[in-house]
């Protein structure tokens, strides 16, 4: 005998698989076309896991996998870290700047691991846990240049003083992990960024999405 199940929840879930299984993201109309249901049906469900931070939808109306699906399991978050650490490091220590991994969360873009190069005099502060917003920055800039031109392979960005004054940064965005938008970069007290650091973030934008996948 089968066993009584939710159709409402299971519509839900299969929401969830079908955002995790797109880089770009779905539109209501598209939600309800894969799904065999009505819009209304659509609008209630996405509200309800919103609510939840499950899903977000960007400016266009694209919903997308929320990072409330990594809130979910409590060592997500550390198993992202620690994925992404060695290529942290080796950038770090290579370039002699602070090298981060930022994940988008909502309209913000949140560092969830930093690492600090262990041999500089000095170098930029930068903490775990800091937003800000991803029109400001490399990481969030990355990310939304990727989100736009739908990238295959990640392409360095650069910006000097848009979130602290005398810092520039380096971000490439993560490209071909399901249902995680993100970037590598570092950030560094200097007028410019030079030439070498943009290819060493993009190397190490690609490590950390292979050790994603």
């Amino acid at each position: 005998m089968t066993a009584e199940t939710s159709q409402t929840l299971d519509r839900g879930l299969r929401v969830l698989k079908l955002l995790a299984d797109t880089d770009h993201g779905l539109t209501v109309t598209e939600l309800s076309a894969k799904l065999g249901v009505n819009r209304t049906v659509v609008y209630r469900l996405l509200a309800t896991l919103e609510q939840h931070a499950l899903v977000r939808r960007d400016l266009g109306g694209r919903a997308r996998v929320g990072l409330g699906v990594l809130r979910l399991g409590r060592q997500v978050h550390p198993l992202v870290r620690e994925a992404a650490l060695p290529a942290l490091r080796a950038l770090a220590e290579d370039i002699g700047a602070t090298a981060h991994l930022t994940l988008v969360d909502g309209a913000e873009a949140l560092a969830v691991a930093v690492v600090e190069p262990t041999w500089t005099d000095y170098h930029v502060a930068y903490r775990a846990g800091f937003r800000h917003p991803l029109d400001r920055g490399a990481a969030g800039k990355a990310i939304l240049a990727a989100r736009r031109s739908a990238l295959t392979e990640p392409h360095c960005t650069l910006t000097h003083g848009e979130l602290e004054a005398g810092a520039s940064g380096a971000a490439a965005a993560l490209v071909g992990v399901t249902g995680i938008e993100g970037s590598v970069g570092v950030v560094m007290l200097a007028d410019s960024v030079p030439e070498r650091v943009g290819p060493r973030v993009v190397d190490a934008a690609r490590e950390v999405a292979d050790a994603l996948r």
